[in-house]
């Protein structure tokens, strides 16, 4: 990268870029009408800067990279920290390739709610799509901050705002049960994030204060003084919220209300990107800032792992409703991402980190294609459907080519990563790689029988006459399939990225034990 690219603060203006267009689309009423395409543009244009970005990341050197510091909160010992290893590049990457499909895919997804006036309709409709684009820039603007914060208190910040927009995108343009489910998203997020702020003010009364004081570089022996029942605590603080995120059960239930109710795009969004904070605040907060405590705790977390991957597989075999058996069938996934960080092998770590890459892609891929069919049928209930592969053949194909994805056939996006972690886990010890198996066989099982009553057998009368994915919603799904086989077929470049970073928090994990 030539030295004058180089030297500019690329996260910051990453970050600032969507967050000034969302704010110039609420504040300025002129831009409303071209809220779509102009929020279309910045997102391209974030994607186009993030890719600049990434092609000059030094993989030899690792460690964190396009670093910024500046004195925030001087009395707090707060920072404006970024920069990005090789974990938060690729997450980063993940989110600005996500929301530019979001925009296209949901163009038309914002519908006026019932009873307004026919004169006032038009003016009202571009209100409520501007505000969804505007909601989607500014999640966008956290997203990339929270994976680049490296102070203590930015990241907590960020962790906790990501919930206003999500919870406006929920409540006021999802299902009819929209209220209640954006609710209990918020709920659960401020329930998770007061357990937080409680660990962040233990941790910044242990650093004793001063400029860069709350820095993860510096605090990575804050609790090296403490007994180990104080570690304890204090890192459970922490868990505690990140597993709500991940979601882990039983603290899940959050997870697929809101996606049932949720507009597909916010979905994919929630569950491809939002809820990958939780795995990595595991590694990045979790793991170098209380070894010890980790490694003590990692039996007791990976059995919540299984049974994380084998309740949600049960769970999603057994939902009627769609967008409800996706969600559940990534309480699953998550499990093995989970296990995958805390069983202490450098192969499983590898697996877990391209395990949140593949996922999102993935999970984001099942959900669009659901919300293309459910948006036609008028209903996400399986049992309203059949033979749809014949009358919608692009979605037939597509939502099939995902869910084989997602249930790890070899070739495509889940496998590497699954494998990995496998791998890893029976190095570790053979019963965690046995149990979590039974989640293979349950992925199988709730894909391909969702596949069996949604599009295959006689057609359903009613739904004889829906159309098949349109030019923009087959755009949508285009870069998507192309990422799954790019990770299914040749996922170095990203295990390049990764690798460092995964020796750096295995080291970590091994050390302590």
């Amino acid at each position: 990268m030539p030295a004058q690219l180089a030297d500019l603060p690329w996260l910051t203006i990453l970050i600032a870029l969507p967050a000034l267009a969302a704010a110039l689309i609420w504040l300025v009423p002129a831009l409303r009408t071209i809220a779509r395409p102009l929020g279309l543009a910045v997102s391209l244009l974030v994607l186009i800067g993030a890719v600049v970005m990434a092609a000059g990341f030094d993989t030899a050197a690792g460690g964190y990279q396009f670093t910024e510091t500046y004195t925030w909160i001087g009395q707090l010992g707060a920072s404006w920290a970024v920069g990005l290893n090789g974990m938060g590049l690729v997450l980063v990457l993940l989110a600005v390739v996500l929301v530019p499909i979001v925009m296209l895919a949901s163009w038309n997804e914002v519908k006026l709610p019932e009873g307004i006036k026919a004169e006032a309709a038009e003016k009202a409709l571009a209100y409520r799509r501007a505000g969804y684009v505007a909601l989607l820039l500014l999640l966008l603007a956290m997203m990339i901050g929270v994976f680049a914060a490296r102070d203590l208190f930015l990241f907590y910040i960020l962790f906790e705002a990501m919930l206003v927009p999500i919870y406006f995108m929920i409540g006021a343009y999802g299902g009819a049960g929209r209220r209640a489910a954006a609710v209990k998203f918020l709920l659960y997020g401020l329930a998770g994030g007061l357990v937080m702020l409680a660990g962040v003010v233990m941790v910044a009364v242990r650093s004793g204060g001063g400029e860069g004081a709350l820095l993860l570089d510096n605090l990575a022996d804050v609790a090296g003084g403490d007994t180990p029942a104080a570690q304890m605590w204090l890192f459970l603080a922490f868990f505690v919220a990140f597993a709500i995120k991940a979601p882990m059960v039983p603290v899940h239930t959050w997870l697929p209300d809101s996606a049932g109710q949720a507009p597909p795009g916010t979905s994919a969004l929630l569950v491809g990107v939002l809820d990958k904070v939780g795995t990595f605040g595991m590694i990045a907060i979790c793991l170098p800032l209380f070894p010890a405590a980790s490694s003590a705790a990692a039996p007791a977390i990976i059995v919540l792992a299984i049974i994380s991957i084998i309740y949600g597989g049960i769970l999603a075999i057994g939902q009627h409703d769609l967008m409800r058996m996706i969600a559940f069938s990534s309480v699953s996934h998550f499990g093995f991402i989970v296990m995958g960080i805390y069983v202490g092998t450098q192969t499983a770590m590898v697996g877990a980190m391209l395990y949140m890459v593949a996922h999102g892609v993935t999970i984001a891929a099942l959900f669009f294609i659901s919300g293309f069919l459910t948006q036609r049928g008028g209903s996400q209930d399986m049992r309203t459907y059949g033979g749809m592969q014949r009358v919608t053949r692009v979605i037939a194909g597509t939502w099939l080519f995902a869910g084989l994805a997602s249930l790890a056939l070899p070739g495509l996006s889940g496998f590497v990563p699954e494998y990995l972690v496998f791998l890893g886990s029976f190095e570790a010890h053979w019963a965690y790689g046995v149990f979590a198996v039974i989640g293979v066989v349950l992925s199988a099982l709730y894909i391909l029988l969702a596949y069996k009553r949604v599009f295959t057998g006689p057609v359903e009368p009613a739904r004889a006459a829906l159309t098949d994915a349109g030019g923009r919603e087959r755009w949508a799904i285009v870069p998507l399939a192309v990422l799954v086989l790019f990770l299914g077929f040749f996922p170095a470049p990203v295990l390049d990225l990764i690798t460092g970073t995964a020796d750096q928090f295995v080291a970590i994990l091994g050390s302590a034990s």
